[in-house]
């Protein structure tokens, strides 16, 4: 189980209404400031951050140089994200929300928070069925 001092917000947490791009922001500064633990490094921008990425029309590498050359809060990346890449309308956010918050949950990532509760020794934890609700018991939320 990783500690309470976890450099990353939940992923559940929203940024002008979007679940999870304040937890890519805030990994990727942790990364930049040395508090990203090493074996998160290698999947900067893969998984959710990919997705989010995409969703938004956007390459991750142009997120990351925003991030760490302009900095700003994380609404004006956010804003700056909508402008350079897409703004989804209220019904495409209502719908990337949900899809997020239940990854895990009998689809194509079920092996993988199967594998992942069995690594953390959480398998016994019924109330953990998708990805968000493992990251922040794993994270001690």
């Amino acid at each position: 189980m990783t500690t309470n001092a976890f450099p990353a917000r939940s992923p559940a947490d929203k940024v002008g209404g979007l679940v999870y791009f304040g937890r890519m922001l805030d990994k990727i500064r942790a990364h930049d400031r040395g508090e990203l633990p090493a074996d998160w490094v290698p999947n900067l921008g893969k998984g959710f951050d990919g997705r989010c990425v995409r969703f938004l029309g956007l390459a991750y590498g142009d997120v990351k140089a925003r991030v760490l050359e302009q900095d700003g809060t994380d609404e004006q990346i956010l804003q700056w994200a909508f402008e350079r890449g897409r703004k989804p309308n209220d019904e495409e956010i209502e719908i990337w929300n949900d899809f997020m918050r239940k990854c895990g949950w009998n689809d194509e990532v079920t092996p993988t928070l199967a594998r992942r509760k069995r690594e953390s020794g959480l398998e016994s934890r019924n109330d953990i069925q998708t990805m968000f609700e493992y990251i922040d018991v794993d994270e001690g939320r």
